[in-house]
């Protein structure tokens, strides 16, 4: 299954994304076969990050939850909220490339 995750930033929370930053992406390195995309997200593009966006492919949404709750930043308290979507990719030929 495949889905699609919002985070949103605790406001005023840079320095934590700043500080954790290399562990989360090693992390993310580690876990490439289930979050096939990820990314920070912005209001602007010269702001700082307010969140991120992954892409996951897993067998259910308590694969999703289960992954969340081993991701440096959740667990240092970064994130103040998730989204979990299922997603449903428009063209399933096409490979993403970031």
């Amino acid at each position: 299954m495949l889905f699609a995750i919002r985070f949103r930033d605790k406001q005023n929370s840079s320095h934590l994304r700043a500080e954790h930053l290399a562990a989360h992406i090693a992390w993310l390195d580690q876990h490439r076969d289930s979050i096939l995309v990820g990314g920070s997200i912005r209001d602007e593009p010269s702001q700082n990050p307010i969140g991120g966006l992954w892409i996951v492919e897993t067998q259910g949404r308590e694969d999703v939850e289960a992954l969340i709750e081993t991701d440096p930043f959740w667990q240092i308290g970064l994130r103040e909220s998730v989204e979990i979507l299922h997603w449903s990719k428009a063209f399933p030929d096409r490979r993403t490339l970031v």
